[in-house]
């Protein structure tokens, strides 16, 4: 069997399957199953496939038949052009949390010493998850020294391993424990998190996301705001005076998290939108004193 039928009759399956995104899928898996990248699958539409690179595609359209997300069965998820390790330890990274990751970049480069140079810029990323937010801020922030914690030793191996293949271990720490209790022992010039905030019972969860990925990233109390509030409470005071931090929310929740930052005494708080208008993230600054 050829390439072009393989990849016509599994864009067509998952069609008839109603996936979101059938076509992509569908490369994906494909160009990920025979090592390919996607540009190839076109490049080579008359090859011939050989019965085990056949069969690993059958292998990889069947566990997305079965709901499995792409990025589980291929092992990894690009972010912010950066590519990382992924299975169901860890949370899928999100096109939305790039939009964190921006901002953070962007209030790095506002930061100077008294010599009017870049300092050394201190970052903090809680419940950490693969590492996406925190390792792309060091990634990008040349002079940034990253704490990654994460109550969750197995989602700490995996950062481990985004930030060696990203080599930056020597400027990432990893620190396991709750978020909203840990002693972080220094204070720090961002702060970033994308904590679970999402409420019990949500109708509009994919029961995709809830039969693979890990529970313990999804859900929390207080309609999804109880650890929005919890781990901020606790973060303020580990903040440098004019520091920055912003959490990711669920789209109806950025009145509620502008109000809890305001109550932290936080100033310039505001509500960053994603591409479609729905408020994804809460962001402020700590008074200079």
């Amino acid at each position: 069997m050829k390439l072009q039928e393989v990849l016509d009759k599994t864009i067509h399956f998952f069609k008839e399957r109603k996936f979101d995104s059938p076509r992509l899928d569908a490369e994906l898996l494909l160009a990920g199953a025979l090592g390919f990248r996607r540009i190839d699958l076109y490049l080579k539409f008359d090859q011939p496939l050989k019965d085990d690179e056949l069969q690993r595609c059958r292998d990889a359209v069947k566990r997305r038949s079965q709901g499995e997300p792409v990025a589980y069965i291929l092992g990894q998820r690009d972010f912010y052009g950066l590519s990382f390790i992924v299975d169901s330890r860890v949370l899928i990274p999100r096109p939305e949390t790039e939009l964190l990751a921006e901002e953070a970049i962007a209030f790095s480069k506002t930061l100077k010493n008294e010599e009017g140079e870049s300092p050394e810029v201190r970052v903090l990323d809680l419940g950490s998850g693969s590492g996406c937010l925190g390792l792309t801020l060091t990634h990008q922030i040349p002079n940034s020294k990253t704490v990654l914690v994460d109550i969750s030793e197995d989602a700490l191996n995996v950062a481990r391993l985004n930030a060696e293949r990203l080599g930056l271990l020597d400027r990432v720490t990893f620190q396991l424990g709750d978020a909203a209790a840990t002693e972080l022992g220094s204070l720090f010039d961002i702060i970033v998190a994308n904590p679970p905030y999402i409420a019990e019972g949500d109708q509009n969860l994919s029961p995709d996301v809830l039969k693979f990925e890990p529970r313990s990233a999804l859900f929390a109390d207080d309609d999804g705001l109880a650890m929005i509030r919890s781990w901020s409470r606790h973060a303020i005071a580990s903040l440098k005076p004019g520091g920055f931090i912003g959490f990711e929310t669920g789209m109806s929740q950025g009145a509620a998290a502008r109000e809890h930052f305001a109550s932290l005494g936080l100033e310039k708080v505001r509500t960053l939108k994603d591409l479609a208008g729905l408020d994804r993230h809460v962001l402020g600054q700590k008074a200079k004193g």
